[in-house]
């Protein structure tokens, strides 16, 4: 009977790409036995059991960005999470440790190298994390979702697979008359993620302001976050415009098909939804994300083609004008955006790198 361990951490952008390879594996290997090692207290200490896994939690602490008395913390969690994660490993005995980054994740994956169980990684993002950069050099397998970060690692051992996409972002059909839309006119989706960006929020309906004389042409779908919501909405009730407004939309799924342009951030895990409906962007990279991996995503998907992205500091209702008025007026270049967004997708990510894990341990 096989055994796998697998971790990643601290945010959902590591969580779900980790629950869904063991998942894949699962599907393949019916028998095998699974644990999910991450943060005592963080984020999936609740989202793991869930999903049925059991789920082992150990000291873990983020590296602070600059000089602050949480070092003391990091001093303490980080041995600490060393010492807990090759206590669970040597009681489980794993034949192959699976990580997917995140700073809850790197105790896990230096315990395996030092026991010398077989590692695998899986990297979101354009510009790899610390922990996956750091740990790929022990590492059997890497896999990466863009070429950008092949770079980062050892050549002979990484593999360009893509970022898991739910199977139902992949199969949903879409209804515009069900939503109350416009078979004919051109639908523009904007969301800022879970809790909303009120800098998109509010770029959005001062350029629909400016872009009235499009009201025949094109409709929106507006994810506001809870926070913005009541004002966007109000604002766009006064605009000559089709919309659906909601704080957020519980089957995302439902939309895309429905959907001709997305403005949004550029998280991995929203790039890999758009890739796979084929989907073309306006991308405002989150100026916060961890080493700014966010604009190195964006970037990616502008050299392609299949983007244009703003920083945010430069995103303005003026410039949001500017960029929509164009695509708006060239129907043939957002359908070659389309098409080359499509071009990048990989919907079976998950069960590659899943297939690929379990061929590791054959051989």
């Amino acid at each position: 009977m096989k055994r796998f361990a697998v971790s990643g951490g601290g945010t959902g952008g590591h969580i779900y790409p980790a629950l869904a390879i063991a998942r894949e594996i699962l599907q393949l290997e019916p028998e095998a036995r699974m644990i999910f090692i991450g943060g005592r207290g963080r984020r999936e200490s609740s989202i793991v059991p869930e999903f049925g896994f059991d789920f082992v939690p150990i000291s873990v602490e983020s590296f602070p960005r600059s000089l602050s008395l949480r070092w003391f913390k990091v001093a303490f969690s980080v041995p600490m999470g060393l010492l807990e994660s090759l206590v669970a490993l040597k009681r489980f005995a794993p034949h192959l440790v699976i990580g997917t980054g995140g700073y809850a994740c790197g105790p896990v994956l230096l315990g395996a190298s030092l026991l010398h169980i077989p590692l695998v990684i899986q990297e979101q993002n354009a510009l790899p994390g610390v922990t996956n950069r750091i740990m790929g050099r022990w590492a059997d397998e890497i896999h990466v979702p863009f070429s950008a970060a092949v770079r980062y690692f050892p050549a002979g051992r990484t593999k360009l697979t893509g970022n898991r996409v739910r199977p139902e972002i992949v199969t949903a059909t879409g209804d515009r008359a069900k939503l109350g839309l416009d078979e004919n006119k051109l639908t523009i989706l904007f969301m800022g993620g879970s809790q909303g960006a009120s800098s998109i929020n509010a770029a959005a309906v001062e350029a629909f302001g400016r872009l009235d004389r499009f009201a025949s042409q094109i409709q929106v779908i507006h994810q506001t976050g809870k926070r913005d919501f009541s004002t966007i909405k109000k604002a766009y009730d006064e605009l000559p415009f089709v919309s659906i407004v909601q704080p957020y939309f519980d089957e995302i799924q439902n939309i895309y098909p429905v959907t001709d342009l997305v403005v949004c951030r550029s998280g991995a895990t929203t790039l890999a939804e758009l890739a796979v409906r084929g989907l073309p962007a306006v991308l405002i990279p989150y100026p916060y994300s961890a080493e700014g991996h966010q604009k190195f995503n964006a970037k990616v998907l502008e050299q392609k083609g299949a983007a244009v992205m703003i920083d945010d500091d430069q995103f303005t209702s003026e410039r949001l004008t500017d960029v929509l008025s164009t695509l708006i007026q060239d129907r043939e270049k957002l359908s070659d955006m389309a098409e080359i967004s499509r071009s990048l997708s990989k919907p079976d990510a998950a069960r590659k790198i899943a297939s690929s894990a379990l061929a590791l341990l054959e051989r």
